[in-house]
């Protein structure tokens, strides 16, 4: 039987949510270790202590019993605790599949920049949005990995692009410029999306990714939801005033995110864009 083991990287996961993240898991007939503990008193928006955190991430990922490691919510607190990890100590564990998003973005880059691993961008457990069609992507992904498909709805820019699959999170791939686990996007097809972020903080942050060069010879992008985020026509709009610009193909409406049945998205493996098809089409992680 395949043992998952249930993280909580960043805030704290509130006991029915945890209690229906158990329950979902082990519905798919995996052995569950729970990792997760009931909260800060320190910082009641963090799950732990940054210590505490980084040290149960690291049972989880050390335990040869694991061989895969699942974040129960996002919220905040991820690159907080990057730097207390010993990620020497993690990669002589062997490889393993992570899987979370929102918040955990942090920790995607660094499982990218650090143990040279493929991830998935995933719906989580004990999240907000965490539905029966985002869980079951998610399970494929885990017990049946292969080739990934995703869809959408709207060429914003036309064209053809091939890259590994690069992103995650809007705002954390932008708090994130100057750390050392952000690198470029050079050669990637970059995956963003956000919630709750009005147009004129997505302007900022996309501004922000551009000017500090992230962006340089990106091959194209692919843009998820933007749950809450404003007039979805003026979302639009901003995306091709920012993105355009690179001349590379955009390509937008993929259910990814913050969103109630979310894809489960590859990141560091190499992948297809056909704006013409709509779709991206991603080699099994």
């Amino acid at each position: 039987m395949t043992t998952v083991a249930l993280v909580a990287p960043a805030g704290p996961v509130p006991p029915e949510r945890l209690d229906r993240a158990l329950a979902a898991l082990d519905g798919w007939g995996l052995r569950v270790k729970n990792l997760v503990t009931p909260g800060s008193r320190a910082a009641p928006y963090l799950a732990d202590t940054d210590a505490v955190r980084a040290k149960l991430f690291t049972e989880a990922w050390l335990d040869p019993d694991v061989s895969i490691v699942i974040a129960a919510r996002g919220g905040y607190g991820t690159q907080r605790m990057l730097d207390v990890l010993d990620w020497p100590a993690l990669r002589g564990a062997g490889p393993k599949v992570f899987a979370g998003s929102s918040d955990v973005t942090a920790l995607h880059a660094a499982i990218h920049a650090h143990l040279g691993l493929p991830t998935l961008f995933s719906p989580m457990p004990a999240g907000d949005f965490w539905d029966d069609a985002g869980g079951a992507g998610l399970r494929r992904a885990l017990v049946e990995p292969g080739p990934v498909t995703l869809t959408g709805t709207d060429a914003l820019v036309p064209g053809t692009a091939r890259g590994r699959l690069l992103g995650g999170n809007l705002s954390l791939l932008a708090s994130s410029v100057g750390t050392p686990e952000q690198g470029s996007a050079r050669g990637a097809l970059v995956v963003l999306e956000d919630v709750t972020e009005p147009v004129y903080r997505l302007d900022r942050m996309l501004t922000q990714l551009l000017r500090s060069g992230w962006f340089d010879g990106v091959a194209g992008v692919v843009l998820g939801t933007w749950t809450r985020c404003g007039d979805p026509a003026e979302v639009r709009a901003l995306m091709l005033d920012r993105l355009a610009p690179l001349g590379v193909p955009v390509l937008g409406g993929v259910p990814f995110g913050h969103v109630t049945g979310s894809l489960t998205v590859p990141l560091g493996v190499a992948a297809a864009l056909d704006t013409a098809q709509l779709r991206v089409v991603a080699d099994a992680p």
